[in-house]
This record gives C-alpha cells, sequence and structure tokens, in this order.
C-alpha cells in the first residue's frame, strides 16, 4: 500500500511523514511538495505538487492508494484548490482520501468553515471513500508570538473567558496517521480537540510560571486587537481574521469536550504545559 501526505513539507505534514515512517516501511510513503527539493530530508519519495495546477495533479496521484490531503493554506482558494485534488485522486484511482476538516465545521462561528464544510461536500459527491478529521486549534498557534509575550509581559486577544480545547501538531499528525494506515475509519467524520481546555488567561499564567516573568492575559475589543497585530507588521487582511477567530473563541467556537482525539491515538493529549516548555527551550 502506498500512502501520499499533500503538504509534506509544511508543519503539520512533517510531523505525519515522521510518525508515519516510523509505523510502514519509507518506501510506500510519498511526499507531494511544490518543490520536491524542499522534502530531501523527510527520506521518502516526493512528488511535484501543486494544488492549483490540476493539469499535473492526476498523473502526480498515480498508484497512490491513500491520500492525506491536508487543507491548502491559501484561505479563499480553498474550494476550488481542494476540489482539483479530488477531482484527480479519482481520476488517478485514489483508494481512499483522509482530509483534515475543521473542528464541528457544520456549526463552527469560525469563517473559515465555509471551505472546509464545501470540501467535506465535494468528497462527499465525488465517489471516492473519505475519512473526514475535524481537527481542533493547535496549541503552537498561541506560541508564534511568545517571544513578545516576554518583551511586553502580556498576552494580547479577544478571546475573553473562551476556552480552547487545543492540541499539539504532533497529536493531530498521530490522528491522521492512524486514520491513514486503518481500513475501518471510512466514511466517518471525526472531531477531534485536546483533553482539556483553558483560557488565554490560563495560557498567559502558565507562561508566567514557566519563564519567571509576570505574563499577564490583556483582552481587547475585536477591532483593537485586529489594529495591534496591523501595529507589529500583520497584513490587515490577516490581522482581522485573526481578531474575528479570537472573538469567536470568545464564543465557544474552539471548545469540545468529547475527547475523540485521545480516544483515536490511544493516549492523553499533549497537555498545554509541555507545549509551552518546548516553546521556551
Amino acid at each position: 500500500m502506498t500512502i501520499a501526505i499533500t503538504g509534506a513539507t509544511g508543519q503539520l505534514g512533517r510531523h505525519v511523514v515522521a510518525q508515519l515512517a516510523a509505523k510502514i516501511p519509507s518506501d510506500e510513503i510519498v511526499a507531494l511538495v511544490r518543490s520536491p527539493d524542499k522534502a530531501i530530508d523527510l527520506c521518502v519519495s516526493a512528488r511535484a505538487f501543486d494544488y492549483s495546477r490540476p493539469d499535473l495533479l492526476a498523473s502526480a496521484l498515480e498508484g497512490i492508494d491513500t491520500l492525506l490531503l491536508i487543507s491548502s493554506s491559501e484561505v479563499g482558494k480553498r474550494i476550488t484548490q481542494h476540489g482539483n485534488v479530488i477531482a484527480a485522486a479519482k481520476t488517478a484511482g485514489v483508494g481512499r482520501i483522509v482530509y483534515t476538516s475543521l473542528l464541528h465545521a457544520d456549526t463552527s462561528a469560525l469563517d473559515l468553515a465555509e471551505e472546509h464544510l464545501e470540501t467535506e461536500a465535494a468528497l462527499k459527491a465525488s465517489g471516492v471513500p473519505f475519512t473526514i478529521l475535524r481537527n481542533g486549534w493547535y496549541t503552537e498557534n498561541y506560541l508564534g508570538s511568545l517571544s513578545s509575550a516576554l518583551e511586553h509581559n502580556a498576552v494580547i486577544g479577544s478571546a475573553g473567558d473562551g476556552r480552547i480545547s487545543s492540541a499539539a501538531r504532533g497529536d493531530y499528525a498521530a490522528a491522521a496517521v492512524i486514520a491513514l494506515t486503518r481500513d475501518d475509519l471510512a466514511g466517518r467524520t471525526i472531531e477531534l480537540a485536546g483533553d482539556d481546555s483553558y483560557t488565554l488567561t490560563d495560557l498567559a499564567a502558565e507562561i508566567s510560571r514557566q519563564s519567571g516573568s509576570d505574563v499577564r492575559y490583556v483582552d481587547m475589543p475585536e477591532t483593537a486587537y485586529a489594529q495591534a497585530l496591523v501595529d507589529i507588521g500583520l497584513p490587515s487582511p490577516l490581522a482581522h481574521a485573526i481578531a474575528g477567530w479570537d472573538a469567536a473563541a470568545a464564543k465557544g467556537a474552539l471548545f469540545d469536550d468529547g475527547r475523540q482525539l485521545s480516544a483515536l491515538i490511544g493516549r492523553p493529549t499533549t497537555p498545554l504545559s509541555d507545549v509551552v516548555a518546548a516553546a521556551l527551550r
């Protein structure tokens, strides 16, 4: 059986390839990437793959039994890009597609949900067997600005007291590996999130505890938070998107207590404290 991973050089994709290579022979893994030269360190076969080049996708998928379709990073273009991949997979005779969707995509207040729902619908209409992994937030999303939080003694956001059931990328990768290697998950849609939820106040407290700095959470109105992100150099559309996601989190968009992720991977999800510790190293 040959398993292919799209976006294999991305932050999630690299985790998936590494964990999959520990479970099956590396010659049964194919990395699908825009630039195969950048995938040499993955130590698996790599093929050129660009979601926006439908004319080249089917040939790149020849001989693939199971495909992990990691959602595109190009928000606003996902419906077309994912549709290209699904159509190519059908043409190439791929046996099953595992797709990384969004937690509670059918009810989520996040503006990201629409493209994921459209992709889920395209999968179901394609006739290709599928497994949908509705991934929650990555804990690492909140640690990318750790140096700034330590410099200013503040974590800023608009999430209020909203509880966030995030998990580490490695946890979601473990779920993907299981979905790729188990046939009994075909046709399933699985809601994936961390075992334990936290607020951004809790996050700031954990950073303080481990760093020795007095880091507090500063909650801001959505528009003010967006402007603060623009002021530190983020493009305005991205800044407003991030602020909007935080505002949705304040209303529970990132919360889930079903513990389906830990049930699937057979272990507890990575604690917040461990991800903070790794980021502080």
